[in-house]
């Protein structure tokens, strides 16, 4: 376990070494401003602490953004708009949303690819072509036609844009998974007078298990950033990309960053349970660890 940890906070504390370093060097030229009006002069000494209590810093030190964490997670209630736990419930509300669209739409894409050649030739392509487009420039567009189709709700554009960014990943893996057994295994279910519906789910659909939750962790991160882009142009006030966007209009750096590190624990959260949803589905099917 030692052995586990060690490599991972030695590289955690370098981080955070890197971060204090950037922000006294970012935070300093404010307090040289304001010394320099008051016709003042300050040490380093002086200038260090400074950096690290500002009210609008232009890089938040560590231990400001874990306070302002703490304060939107435990200090507020959970209903409150200012509650992280508020606007990360409603970003996990579009993610989800996104997300099973996402895997329907590239599950069923994957398997007809691999039924019918000419689906692989005609939408394999259009498929890889589409990730090429900018989200960013993409999601305007799906807001304005979701309103051009008297589709009200924000949240409609934000599971498209969501389900768009996770498709891929499960498409290209469910592809690649349901193509993994190789033709002494497909020769052997011939001989038992198995059929392609036998054979998909006795032989294919358990050998692209591995792939799926593969590409399932990719596609969950996928589907939080589509999500919190969503949020952006929708003109969103709930869930944490909205909560960035407040904080850079308001020019409030703590709530952007608090935000940020907000979402990066509700994916990292959405991936552990990916996680352990893959070992109770090889627990089940048998697989060993």
């Amino acid at each position: 376990m030692t052995n586990r940890a060690l490599p991972v906070l030695t590289v955690l504390a370098v981080l955070i070494a890197l971060w204090y370093a950037a922000t006294v060097w970012m935070n300093a030229t404010w307090v040289f401003d304001q010394a320099a009006r008051a016709g003042q002069s300050v040490t380093w000494a002086e200038v260090v602490p400074q950096t690290m209590a500002q009210d609008r810093p232009l890089l938040p030190p560590p231990h400001q953004v874990a306070s302002e964490l703490w304060k939107g997670i435990a200090g507020k209630k959970v209903t409150s708009k200012r509650s992280l736990v508020y606007h990360g419930y409603v970003t996990f509300r579009g993610t989800m949303m996104g997300l099973t669209l996402g895997i329907v739409l590239g599950i069923a894409l994957a398997i007809s690819i691999v039924r019918f050649r000419v689906m692989e030739m005609s939408v394999m392509p259009w498929a890889i072509i589409s990730q090429t487009i900018p989200i960013v420039a993409l999601a305007p567009m799906i807001l304005t036609l979701s309103n051009q189709m008297g589709i009200d709700s924000r949240e409609v554009p934000k599971a498209i844009i969501s389900a768009y960014l996770s498709f891929f990943p499960v498409l290209v893996s469910m592809v690649k998974g349901l193509r993994s057994p190789d033709q002494m295994q497909l020769d052997l279910l011939k001989t038992y007078g198995a059929g392609e519906g036998a054979t998909f789910w006795k032989l294919r659909l358990p050998a692209s298990m591995p792939y799926f939750f593969a590409s399932l962790k990719v596609a969950v991160a996928a589907a939080l950033i589509g999500t919190i882009v969503g949020e952006l142009p929708t003109g969103a006030i709930e869930g944490l990309g909205a909560r960035m966007l407040i904080g850079s209009q308001f020019g409030e750096p703590l709530i952007m960053w608090s935000a940020l590190f907000a979402a990066a624990l509700l994916a990292g959260g959405l991936i552990v349970i990916v996680g352990g949803i893959e070992r109770l589905a090889n627990t089940r099917m048998g697989v060993r660890p």
